[in-house]
Parts: structure tokens; sequence; C-alpha cells
């Protein structure tokens, strides 16, 4: 006899962090107000309450933090690398220490499942720091030459699907190769970058080394544009990015982008089908498919196209929507209405072409940013939903009947961020892998990442690598 095992509700609870009713810009090591007085609130996407209200960085506010980092700059290169690892070191323990508390406040900040903040994201966070740290005295081992020197000041830009470990991406290499830091948060996920402010004062770091700007697009443009930058990295959306490279065009500052993606999961005839599925779901459901490198367009092979779909579908009606600071949750909310309503726009559109669309049954809760967990079937290469970026959890699934035309199909996008190969055949993924133009390529997994592994793209994903030993060059003048 079939039954369902039911989860009871499981909260974490949200004691364990506590939220300030207003913060200011974290500049020259002090919390203080913008210059303007001005300020916007965070909201919970899964609930619509107001979490707390920050200080709007502006143009004055940025001219302010490049001059503190400028001044701390001074000192903080002439520091040897053993003694900046101290640094590092201590600002990884305390995140392992308060790991929980910033779990909750990245979960109610963004809307993503406490699961994943918890046993994904906060282990990421301070194994970059420890990484980078275990690099700050041994710079002129790194294969960049004798004596590598840093360039400065970096102005740093992160998104909001990421908030904690896209700021440890960027600081802990720039902290580690003497830079000074500038760095502007998602205006919808600050609170998390402002906890990490405070861990700054707690580890004891310089006055002025790290600077945290919440604000909204005009105050990272004129991040990116101040003369006394010379390095800027930004995560974020493609057109932005053109932006930001044409801002810097004709001028000295170093850049990096990580743009946009529209990822290809391969799943081949010979694949384990319980394994590729978990890899799938994990690929384009996990954060809510609020994710660069997502593997939103499935390429099946014919022969189990119908096979592998009914077990996705099986598998998808077992995912529990809700929630996010509840343990068994896996769906979470939608990080803004903004988003949300792109989400809804592009999945419409896709329904208008002629896709088919399918989820399963799921009730959304009547507060916050919600979409149901999404399939489109009889999709072809033209779709919208197979060529734009929806940044949601939709998925897209394409067949195909050859290897090269399954690579063929996968390199058809302007995108080249990440791609999965789901085979028995070690000989094939080598074979498929080397033919794909995608700067990441997962085989019999996918969304695994290690801070000893560098991440990147090409085309319009964007250029420059962060992670690994290559993630220190960008923070070196290797000239």
């Amino acid at each position: 006899m079939a039954s369902v095992f039911e989860y009871a509700p499981a909260p974490e609870s949200r004691s364990v962090v506590d939220i300030a009713p207003s913060y200011g810009l974290f500049i020259d090591g002090e919390f203080t107000e913008a210059a303007d007085g001005k300020v916007f609130k965070s909201i919970s996407p899964s609930t619509e309450e107001v979490l707390s209200e920050v200080a709007q960085a502006g143009e004055a506010d940025v001219d302010r933090a490049v001059k503190a980092a400028r001044k701390a700059f001074e000192k903080w290169s002439a520091l040897p690398g053993s003694e900046r690892a101290k640094y590092l070191f201590r600002i990884a323990r305390i995140i392992q220490e308060r790991s929980r508390e910033l779990a909750v406040l990245e979960t109610l900040d963004n809307g993503k499942p406490i699961k994943e903040t918890r046993d994904a994201d906060l282990p990421l966070v301070a194994a970059h720091f420890f990484y980078y740290a275990g690099w700050a005295d041994k710079l002129d081992h790194a294969g960049f030459g004798a004596n590598p020197q840093p360039l400065g000041v970096a102005g740093q830009v992160i998104p909001w699907n990421f908030p904690l470990l896209m700021l440890a991406w960027k600081i802990a290499p720039a902290l580690a190769t003497g830079n000074t830091v500038v760095l502007k948060p998602a205006e919808t996920t600050p609170l998390s970058a402002l906890f990490v402010a405070d861990i700054c004062r707690q580890a004891g770091l310089p006055k002025g080394v790290v600077n945290i700007l919440p604000g909204y697009g005009d105050t990272g443009a004129a991040l990116v544009a101040h003369e006394d930058v010379n390095k800027v990295a930004f995560t974020g959306s493609t057109a932005v990015g053109k932006e930001i490279a044409r801002t810097v065009a004709g001028t000295r500052k170093k850049l990096t982008l990580e743009l946009g993606g529209k990822g290809a999961n391969i799943v081949f005839d010979d694949a384990p089908i319980d394994q590729a599925v978990e890899g799938i779901v994990t690929g384009i459901f996990f954060n809510q498919g609020q994710v660069c490198c997502a593997g939103s367009r499935l390429l099946v092979q014919e022969s189990i196209h119908d096979e592998l779909l009914d077990s996705l579908k099986r598998r998808l009606s077992t995912l529990r929507l809700g929630d996010p600071l509840d343990k068994n949750t896996d769906i979470g909310a939608i990080n803004s209405a903004e988003q949300l309503a792109r989400i809804t726009t592009l999945t419409e559109q896709g329904e208008a072409e002629g896709a088919e669309r399918w989820s399963p049954a799921c009730e959304l809760p009547s507060s916050g940013y919600w979409f149901a967990p999404t399939l489109f079937t009889n999709v072809t290469q033209a779709h919208t939903v197979a060529r734009d970026e929806i940044f949601g959890p939709v998925l897209s699934v394409l067949t195909f009947r050859t290897p090269e035309e399954a690579v063929a199909k996968a390199n058809n996008t302007q995108y080249g961020l990440s791609a999965g190969i789901w085979t028995e055949k070690g000989s094939r993924i080598l074979a498929v892998a080397n033919k794909l133009r995608a700067g990441v390529v997962w085989s019999n997994t996918f969304n695994k990442f290690d801070p000893t592994s560098p991440f990147g793209g090409y085309k319009e994903s964007g250029f420059g690598r962060e992670g690994g030993r290559h993630g220190l060059e960008a923070y070196l003048d290797v000239c």
C-alpha cells in the first residue's frame, strides 16, 4: 500500500541573529550615514516584511570610501604576506563560528532555503578565506613572476543570488594580494555584507582595508567610474557588464566580468538515470534557479527522453516549496518582485511560442515572491526559453541524436559559462568537454564548487577567472 511520508515543520529560529532596525555605510572601519541621508529598505522575499533600513551610498560616499581605501593601501600592501594571512585566517574562523547567524540572515534577506545557506554557502565562504590566506605569503611562487605587486584599490560589485559567497570570491583574493577594497552589495541583499563588515572589525582588520557601500545601480556606476580605482570586479547581468566594460575602456583599470549563462546539461543514453535526475534538479532548482551557471537547458539523447522525463517529473513532485527557514524546504522564494515579474513574463512567452509547460502540483504561499518549479518540453533552439537567461526555476528540455548534435546545440548560445555531461564513458566525457565552449564543465555532477578551482566564462558570460591560483592574477600587476 503506497503512502506519503510527510515532513513535520522544522524551522530554524530567527532569534539566533540580531537584525538592527537600521544600518549605515561601512567606511574607514566605521558605520556612518550617507552624505545625503538617503536610505532604503531591505525586504524579506518570503514574507515581504521589512527587515531593516539601510543607508544608500551616493557619489560623495563612494569618493570617501575610495580615499579611505587608498590611504589604507600604503600600509596594508607593505605588510608581509604572512601578516595579511593572519587577518584572513581570523575572518575565516569568525565566519565559521558565526555561521549559524549568517545562514539565517542570508536566508531571510535572499529567500533561499536554510539548508542551502547552512550546508553550501557558508562552508564555501569560510573555505575561500582559508584558501587565499594560504596564498598570501606564497605569491612569489604562484607562477606570475618574482615579486608580483598589488594593483591598489579594488572596486567590487556583487549580485543578490549568492551575496556572501560572491563577497568571499571578491574580497579574499584582493586582500591576500595586498589590495584594499570598496565593495557594493546588491540593493536587495545588503545585510550579510554589512554583517561581514562587523566581522572585519572583530578580526581587527586595519581601518579602510575593506569598505562596504550598499546602494543601487548608480552607486556601482560611481564606483566603477572613480578615477582612483585600479581594479574593477563585477558579477551580474550581461547588459550591466557591457556598460561597465565601456566605462573602463581607455583607462588603466584591470577588469574581470562574470556575467550571465544558459548552461547545457547533456544526458547521454548510457547515463545512470537516477543520478542524472538528481544532477538535473541540482543544476536548475538549486537557489530557485537563480544561478548564473545553472543547467537551464537539458539536452537528452532521444532514446531515453521519455524514461528520463518521467523520472524527472516524479522527482519534481517530491520537492517541497515554502518557508525558507524550514530545514525541509527545497524551493525558497524568488529574490524580488522585479525578478518574479521577469520569470513570469519569459515563461508566458515560452507558452505563447508553443513550448509545452508543466509544473508539479504546488501550493504557493499567499505572501512573498514565489514561482513553482517548471519544465518546458517540445522546445526548439528558436524558443525564447531556450535562448534567454530566465534566472529562475525553469528548465527547457531539448533532444539530440549524436554527440556532434549535442555539442552543436550546447554551443548554440551567446553565453559560455557552464555545462554538464552525463555518461558512463570517460572517453566521451573528455571528447565532448573539449568541444564545449564553456568555462566550467562538470561530469556526472553539477554545481560543485571548490576554492581551488577557477571559475569564469567565455563570450557574453564574461572574461577573467575567480577562484584557485588563477583568481590571484586579477589582483596583481603581472606585466
